[in-house]
This record gives structure tokens, C-alpha cells and sequence, in this order.
């Protein structure tokens, strides 16, 4: 592709300029409008200054890609609420032998967790039990954070799913889920290993001084996460996930016979004789249960003191009734929520069958989502208000930007002077190719450039054999994702993890940019070049 006229060029490169500034630094002081706002300036510009037109922008935007995102996001919503993420935790700390082997267990967990609830969804919910079980240990934090992040990234390169890089690449290539989970895990899996032994060679002796907790601690994964402004992430970090009350804290009886029958999202209508009702935290207002016993206590005292004897032997047959009829509601319902999890999980693993079966990834995604919507039989309003609406729009931004500066020739011109020395059938050109997106990949984060690169690097590749252009999709997918973990700032997990640990309010950490780097440099070439070897027998 030719380079357009100057003037063209010049206003498509400041238009993806600033898309590009407030995508790395969303807080800077002359315009601290966010990530989201930037790219869709940054698309706007596109349009306005002429590089495209308007139906060009709209051709540009992805929606399989977007629905994939939607779906994915619904699903991992109704797993928090299904406790899939307490459950991991406290694999965690099951039976844990010192601290190398709760290192070891939280690579293990973390990589598991990202391939397949994607990995800023992992380390939002993990982050500060990874914390506060460290801290009853002994142990300091530091390596733990660092496996945590940097193992989400690594294990989230297995699927499609596992970060959003890889749904542009799943979609854009036409690599089923189970070729490119094929092609790929044997690097993810070496890679996780070579990971943890960087992690336990750099921070072996640290790891001596944890003593064992108590047997009859249990550390509850906490359910408060920040929000998505608050880590500065454009990518999939479905920020305050617990949103409703757990279904194992079933109600009162008094509460469940003082509930009014309107409907939901509505403040309830009290007597003025139930005026001490109070709110809970979706805004609806449900009596005091203490109160109302008091008051059916004192009511029934003073029946008994009416009737002598005969009021006493009421009073206890009412309360013996209570007892009996609240212990059989509380069973039903805790036998429905383990039902309904049940059923969660089931949907979710044939969500994952759908996909490896090489259905159509977006509609099993969404069609997962539904039925879990339906399935929970109430309205889905709070659940939906879960999902990161901010990344979608983030997304349509830059999908418009990203193609006006293609329009512009620029990443054509750069590709063919890369070309004659990246091409993936020698070691060389694997290894510059390899270099490239790494080095792209922290300059202009890893989502922008697969959609700059991907598409001419798979041209490339095709000219030398169909298996090559397969080849050269997932070397872009593990390069691009396992960047991420080069520098603090190359992967959105990693800021994840250090603006959670930094705000914990009882087991805060700051986890620098230098100390990240003294492990995430060594780490990502070493991890990287392995990954490419396996990758390169596919």
C-alpha cells in the first residue's frame, strides 16, 4: 500500500497520536479524559479531519469481536456469584507446605484461572487474598504479586477467551478454539513452569521464614474490588463483581413475612407501625427482623398474662413452629443455591465444549450468557450493570483509529521494510519478528499492535505455507500477551495487581516499576523464547 498524500498522512498520524498518549497514560494533566474518552476522540478525529468517512468507521468495528467480549464478561459475573473465585482461593491454602509451595500453588491457580476467565478477571478477585494469606504466613508479599501477574498473563496466552488480544486474533484468523488451544498450550504450559523456577531462584531465600497458620483459619477471597477507572485498564476487568446478596444467607422468617409485594427496584411501603425498617444494599427496604420478634414477643407475653397457663403453652408451641418452619426454609434455599451453581458451572462447561467443538465463538459466548440470565429467573439489571461497558467503547474507539492510520500507509511501509528480515521459516527472522511485537507491544500496548501487525504478518507467512500463516497467528498471540509481564505498564493485570495491592486497607503493598522490572525483563525474553521453540512444531 502506497502512502496517502502528506496532509493525510499528517492528520491520521496526530489523530492515532492522541489516541495513542491517552491509551498508555489516560491521566495525563493536559487532557485527563481516560482511555475510553481518548479512543473515541481519537476515532472521531479520524472522521472529522478526513482520513475516513463515516461509513468506513462504521465498517471498521468489529461486533463478533464485541459480542465475544459481552459474553465472556456475563459468564465470569455469574461465576463470582457461583463462588468459582472463593473456591480457587481456597485451593490456595489447602494444605500449603511453606512458602515455595504456596509460590508454586499460585502460578498453578492463576494461570488455570486466566486461560479461562480471562486475566484481569483473575487477579481483580485474587489479589488481596494472595495479600492477606501471605501476611498471615510471614511471607513477604513481593513474589507473590509478581507470580500472580505475571502467571495470568502467561496462562491467559492458551485461548482464545483468555484475553482480548487473542479474541481479535481467534476471530480475525479463522483458527477454531481448539487448534489454537492445541497450537499453543505446550508453550503456555513450559512457559508457566520456567516461570516459577525464574520466580523461586530469585526469591528462594525469601521464602524461608513462613510459618503455618492455624488449621481452623479460613481466608474468604474477598468480594471488594476497585474500580476500572481506578487500575487505569482499557482491558476486560469487570471491576465490582459481587453485587448481590449471597444465597446462603437466606432471610428471617420475620423478614420474609414483613417483605411487600412490590416490585423490584421500588423502596417497600411500611405501616407506621413497622417504622423501624431498614435498607439493605440494593436499595430496597426490608423490616428489622429483631424488632419485629420483640414486638410478637411482647404481644404474646401479654396474651399470657391475660390467659394465666394456657398463654405460655402457646407462646412455646409458636416459637417451637418458628424454629421448626425457619429451619426447613433455610434448607430449601441453601439446597436451591447449590442447584443453582450446579447449573452455572454446567452451562459454563458447555460453553467451553461449544467452542472446542469450533462453533461460532461470539454466539456461544452470548448464547452462554443468556441462559445463565435466564436460569437465575430475576431481573438481570444488576448483573448487566457488572459488565465493562467503558472497554466496549474503548474497543469501537479504537477499531475506528486503528484502521484511519492503516488508511494512512504508514504500518504498511514500516511492514514491508520489517518484511525480508521477519519472516517466521528461519530462527532469525522469528527471533526479529519476536522483537518487533514485544517491543510494540509496550510502546503501543498489545491489542493495537495485533490489529496493525496481525493481518501482514499472516500474509507474510501464507506466501511461505498455510501451516506458516497458522504459525504466525499464535507467535502473535504468545508474543503479544507475554510482553505484558516485560514492564508494570505493559499489561493490564499487572496494573491490576499493584493499584489492588496498594489500596488493600489492611495489607497495602506498593509493588514499584523497577522492582517489577528487575524480574518481568529477564523473565519475558526467557519465557518468550521458549514459547516460540514449542510454537514452531505446531
Amino acid at each position: 500500500m502506497a502512502m496517502e498524500p502528506a496532509l493525510k498522512v499528517a492528520l491520521g498520524s496526530a489523530a492515532f497520536a492522541i489516541f495513542w498518549v491517552l491509551a498508555v497514560f489516560p491521566a495525563v494533566p493536559f487532557l485527563p479524559i481516560g482511555r475510553t474518552a481518548g479512543s473515541l476522540l481519537g476515532a472521531m478525529l479520524m472522521v472529522l479531519l478526513g482520513v475516513m468517512s463515516a461509513d468506513e468507521a462504521y465498517a471498521a468495528v468489529d461486533l463478533p469481536i464485541l459480542g465475544l467480549l459481552f459474553g465472556t464478561m456475563v459468564v465470569s459475573v455469574y461465576l463470582e456469584r457461583a463462588d468459582m473465585f472463593r473456591h480457587l482461593g481456597r485451593l490456595l491454602s489447602w494444605r500449603s507446605h511453606g512458602g515455595r509451595d504456596l509460590l508454586v500453588r499460585t502460578c498453578a491457580v492463576s494461570a488455570l484461572a486466566s486461560a479461562l476467565f480471562t486475566n484481569d478477571t483473575c487477579c481483580v478477585v485474587l489479589t488481596e487474598f494472595i495479600l492477606k494469606i501471605a501476611r498471615q504466613n510471614n511471607l513477604p508479599p513481593k513474589p507473590f504479586l509478581l507470580a500472580l501477574a505475571s502467571s495470568a498473563n502467561i496462562g491467559s496466552a492458551a485461548t482464545p477467551i483468555g484475553n482480548p488480544q487473542n479474541l481479535v486474533i481467534a476471530v480475525q484468523s479463522g483458527i477454531s478454539f481448539g487448534q489454537f488451544v492445541f497450537g499453543i498450550l505446550p508453550a503456555t504450559l513450559v512457559g508457566s513452569v520456567v516461570n516459577a523456577a525464574i520466580l523461586l531462584c530469585l526469591y528462594w531465600g525469601q521464602l524461608d521464614g513462613g510459618m503455618k497458620p492455624a488449621a481452623e483459619e479460613v481466608v474468604a477471597v474477598p468480594t471488594e474490588v476497585v474500580e476500572e477507572e481506578d487500575v487505569t485498564s482499557h482491558r476486560f476487568s469487570p471491576a465490582t463483581m459481587s453485587h448481590l446478596r449471597s444465597k446462603s444467607q437466606p432471610q428471617s422468617q420475620s423478614q420474609r413475612l414483613g417483605a411487600s409485594s412490590d416490585a423490584a427496584g421500588e423502596d417497600y411501603h411500611v405501616k407506621p407501625a413497622a417504622a423501624d425498617a431498614t435498607a439493605n444494599g440494593n436499595g430496597h427496604r426490608e423490616y428489622d427482623g429483631k424488632q419485629a420478634l420483640a414486638n410478637n414477643g411482647i404481644h404474646q407475653r401479654r396474651v399470657g398474662a391475660t390467659n394465666g397457663g394456657a398463654g405460655k403453652v402457646n407462646d412455646h408451641s409458636f416459637q417451637s413452629e418458628d424454629k421448626e418452619v425457619g429451619m426447613d426454609d433455610d434448607e430449601e434455599e441453601a439446597w436451591q443455591s447449590r442447584v443453582w451453581k450446579t447449573c452455572v458451572y454446567v452451562i459454563t462447561a458447555g460453553m467451553l465444549v461449544a467452542l472446542l467443538l469450533g462453533l461460532n465463538m461470539s454466539w456461544s459466548a452470548i448464547t452462554a450468557a443468556l441462559a445463565l440470565i435466564v436460569l437465575d429467573f430475576k431481573d438481570a439489571r444488576p448483573c448487566l450493570e457488572k459488565v465493562s461497558y467503558p472497554l466496549l467503547l474503548f474497543f469501537c474507539g479504537m477499531f475506528i483509529t486503528v484502521d484511519g492510520f492503516n488508511k494512512t500507509g504508514i504500518p504498511s511501509t514500516f511492514w514491508e521494510f520489517m518484511e525480508p528480515y521477519a519472516r517466521i521459516d528461519t530462527p532469525t527472522g522469528t527471533a526479529i519478528l519476536a522483537l518487533v511485537i514485544l517491543l510494540l507491544s509496550n510502546v503501543a500496548s498489545n491489542v493495537p499492535t495485533v490489529l496493525l501487525l496481525g493481518a501482514r504478518v499472516a500474509a507474510s507467512a501464507a506466501a511461505i505455507s498455510p501451516a506458516a500463516q497458522t504459525n504466525a497467528w499464535l507467535i502473535l498471540a504468545w508474543t503479544s500477551t507475554v510482553a505484558g509481564n516485560l514492564s508494570l505498564l505493559g499489561s493490564a493485570a499487572n496494573l491490576i495487581v499493584c493499584e489492588q495491592a496498594r489500596r488493600s486497607q489492611h495489607y497495602g503493598y506498593t509493588l514499584s516499576f523497577f522492582s517489577h522490572l528487575q524480574f518481568g525483563f529477564p523473565a519475558t525474553i526467557i519465557v518468550t523464547g521458549i514459547g516460540l521453540l514449542l510454537i514452531r512444531t505446531y
